[in-house]
């Protein structure tokens, strides 16, 4: 029997179908690395992993004039540097933030967004500190239901792609990418590490995706110090290996953006960023000549320039907002966006 408008809003309803954005479950958590091969990640990435990047709700919601979400977070203790981010959820559509909620984290807690009129589709942004779990979301003055899927896109990179210095989860420029395209943003993004590690490569050819980005290299620079001739076979290890379970699927790379201090200084090793980053596209622009028609190169040299960096290194919101819309222009002019 159909529920009343009165039941379906005292309901909480499972956030499984809302969810977006998802990679693999562990335990009923969004995680960002597969749960049955987390031994051969690095430590680094295995923690990022953990946290819910880019994982979202998205719903059309009728007469309903709120939402309700029901969540679980961790409570950042006194020394905990993260204590003081802010804790916001953020609504939007296709035109735009509609608004934003903050709250505190909480063991357990319910927060409220007013609906603007319309049905939506919508998309919440939960925030993405404290590693906050929807348990349930509800409809209020009418039923919600899950909005339709886009494309699968799987982005796999470093500290700019998991969305560093960007204000706010949707400001990240894959998010902006996403929003543009209609695609289901996955995001892989991993601070700190993304310096070609094959497991993480052997993970993305397992993973479900319409279209793959990958945009990582800045910190085979100075993390884990590479030469050229190592990132060039690297990267094109790396595709080969995705190859193996995405034969066909589109496949975009990004090379590293700007950064100012590693372009002409020698890492521990000798090369340059702007040595590496010629390796990669090399790598790319060779596999693309010898076939690979389903592969593109977007070079990320001059994407952005030094005002677009908020600490030389990451970019700010506007920077994201470039970096995003121009991975939009790379997707449409290969003709990615009509997966």
């Amino acid at each position: 029997m159909r529920p009343t408008q009165t039941e379906s809003d005292e309901r909480w309803l499972d956030p499984g179908p809302f969810l977006r954005g998802v990679a693999w479950l562990h335990e009923g958590r969004p995680v960002r690395a597969d749960p049955a091969d987390t031994m051969r990640l690095p430590w680094d990435t295995g923690e990022r992993a953990t946290l819910p990047i880019g994982v979202r709700l998205e719903f059309t919601a009728g007469s309903a004039h709120a939402v309700e979400i029901r969540y679980r977070a961790t409570v950042p203790g006194p020394t905990d540097a993260l204590r003081d981010l802010a804790h916001g959820f953020a609504l939007w559509n296709r035109h735009g933030r509609i608004t934003e909620v903050f709250t505190e984290p909480a063991t357990e807690s319910v927060v409220r967004l007013p609906l603007p009129r319309g049905g939506g589709p919508f998309t919440l942004h939960p925030p993405e500190a404290q590693s906050p779990a929807v348990l349930g979301l509800r409809g209020i003055g009418g039923p919600l239901a899950p909005a339709p899927r886009g494309p699968r896109w799987v982005v796999h990179g470093d500290s700019i792609t998991e969305g560093w210095w960007s204000t706010r989860p949707a400001h990240g420029w894959p998010a902006v990418a996403g929003r543009a395209l209609g695609w289901d943003t996955v995001n892989l993004g991993y601070a700190g590490a993304a310096r070609g590690e094959l497991a993480t490569a052997e993970q993305l050819a397992t993973l479900p995706a319409d279209v793959l980005t990958l945009a990582f290299g800045t910190n085979c620079w100075s993390r884990v110090p590479f030469t050229a001739p190592l990132l060039y076979e690297t990267t094109r290890t790396f595709l080969d290996l995705i190859r193996q379970g995405h034969p066909r699927t589109p496949l975009l790379l990004l090379s590293p953006v700007l950064r100012p201090d590693a372009e002409r200084t020698p890492n521990r090793l000798g090369a340059t960023l702007g040595a590496l980053r010629d390796a990669m596209e090399r790598a790319t622009r060779d596999r693309i000549a010898a076939g690979d028609g389903r592969l593109a190169l977007l070079p990320g040299r001059d994407l952005l320039g030094p005002e677009h960096l908020a600490d030389g290194l990451h970019p700010d919101d506007e920077g994201h907002r470039i970096l995003g819309l121009a991975v939009v222009t790379a997707a449409r002019r290969a003709g990615f966006d009509g997966v």
